[in-house]
């Protein structure tokens, strides 16, 4: 009996991760996630727009027609032959006035000579003047993106807007999934795989069923828990464990859905804050605005809370192999402990996001000398604000809640055993364990008994 039970202890541990609850407790499971599953499925189908809907180009910002062109000639010449005060530098940005004006007058501009390399006019050539204090300045050979304007005058049809940034950005694409591949191997793969299509479904089903009119929570909403179950299940199996964390994040998502709402509304944000969001309203009225603001608090922080609730998950499903004895208050106490760590540094991490993302705005009101009252109750920081403590409420909540979740369902499978005690195998067999030595049991000892008593469950 010595020799056996050592590999039976190692055996029933193999194969722990992939299925550590009773088959009753999966079913009760499945229960709670097919039926959503499936609403997310028919929502899915009914608010399918079938892609974005067709408007008159404006012209103005980024709704104008692009195409890709080469900058094949650069020569240096005299501003003041070329008249650089009155043109604006590449990039459209405005001609500076002043000393700075008078400056350029006396420089050195740029002018380049560009070539259309895609579209009906393919081939054709134009020049443009760089002022020597332009922010972004051209060089030959180099690839840019040129607006085009069909009813303007020849000469004024096209213009450089920006520079084209394909190449390197598939290259550092390409870095990146193969780093993910090289460490995470299957599962990077699986992980790629799944980004990708989290990535179909914004392009294909929530943009354009928002400009088709549908309500911006609902669709982001139904857009979110479609790229939660397709992620999290593709990422790390079809099991309890990947259950617990989508009903975590479910949780959690409705959280800051109830949250978002109530202070969108509260503070009276209105969505439109800047030319971009500005030009949405002015092209698609209908679309709510302030229902799109809060789609994009729900869709950011879905990202972060699968991180949350799957470490959470994953962390109590380790608690409970390390000690098969602890029950579902040392379970929590212990995965909230290890939660409390993953908060901060998740807290933080958004806050400096945020941060970082609006730093030039935030450079702006320092040198406008604002007080920090006016600069936070201003509506272009006060959505961040919103959006960074509401996405960071619900990063909070969901660590009490998937722990809870996790410790009570891999905890519940324990009374499975307990017909054996009535057989009289297993009767022998918890005499024997009863020579043990008074004390707190071990988790091997725990273990191997429970294990004996399956065993001998099964026999009988």
């Amino acid at each position: 009996m010595t020799s056996t039970e050592p590999h039976t202890h190692g055996h029933s541990h193999s194969h722990g991760p992939a299925a550590p609850v009773s088959k009753h407790l999966r079913k009760v499971v499945a229960a709670v996630l097919i039926p959503f599953a499936t609403a997310v499925f028919v929502a899915l189908v009914a608010l399918w727009p079938g892609g974005a809907p067709e408007h008159e180009r404006t012209g103005v910002g980024f709704d104008r027609q692009t195409q890709d062109a080469t900058v094949v000639r650069l020569d240096k010449v005299d501003c003041r032959d070329v008249n650089a005060a009155a043109a604006p530098p590449a990039g459209g940005v405005t001609t500076p006035q002043g000393p700075e004006a008078q400056q350029a007058r006396t420089g050195k501009c740029g002018k380049a000579t560009i070539e259309v390399t895609s579209g009906p006019d393919k081939g054709r050539t134009f020049t443009e003047i760089i002022q020597p204090d332009a922010p972004r300045q051209l060089r030959q050979g180099q690839d840019v993106v040129v607006a085009y304007a069909p009813d303007a005058p020849r000469e004024l049809q096209y213009s450089v807007i920006d520079v084209n940034r394909g190449f390197p950005m598939t290259l550092l694409a390409g870095i990146f999934a193969v780093a993910v591949v090289v460490v995470g191997r299957m599962r990077g793969v699986m992980a790629l795989i799944a980004l990708a299509v989290s990535f179909a479904v914004l392009t294909l089903f929530i943009l354009p069923a928002i400009l088709q009119g549908s309500n911006p929570l609902v669709v982001a909403v139904v857009g979110a828990s479609a790229i939660m179950l397709i992620s999290l299940y593709m990422c790390h199996g079809l099991n309890a464990r990947t259950s617990v964390a989508v009903l975590g994040t479910l949780v959690s998502l409705v959280l800051i859905g109830l949250l978002g709402s109530l202070f969108i509304g509260w503070a009276s944000l209105t969505g439109n804050t800047d030319d971009n969001t500005g030009l949405i309203h002015g092209l698609y009225p209908n679309i709510d605005m302030s229902g799109l603001l809060l789609a994009g608090i729900i869709i950011g922080s879905l990202g972060v809370l699968d991180d949350v609730t799957v470490t959470q998950t994953s962390a109590v499903w380790e608690l409970h192999q390390a000690d098969p004895s602890m029950g579902v208050r040392r379970l929590y106490r212990a995965g909230l402990r290890i939660g409390q760590d993953h908060i901060a540094s998740v807290v933080n991490t958004l806050v400096l996001a945020y941060a970082g993302a609006a730093l030039p705005l935030l450079l702006l009101f320092t040198i406008a000398q604002s007080s920090v009252g006016a600069v936070a109750n201003s509506e272009l920081v006060a959505e961040e604000i919103v959006r960074t403590l509401v996405g960071s409420i619900g990063l909070v909540a969901s660590v009490p809640v998937t722990t809870a979740m996790a410790a009570l369902v891999v905890s519940a499978d324990r009374p499975v055993a307990a017909p054996a005690t009535g057989v009289r195998g297993g009767r022998g067999r918890r005499r024997k364990g009863r020579s043990v030595p008074p004390g707190p049991r071990t988790p091997v000892h725990q273990s191997l008994r429970e294990d004996d008593e399956d065993m001998n469950f099964r026999t009988t």
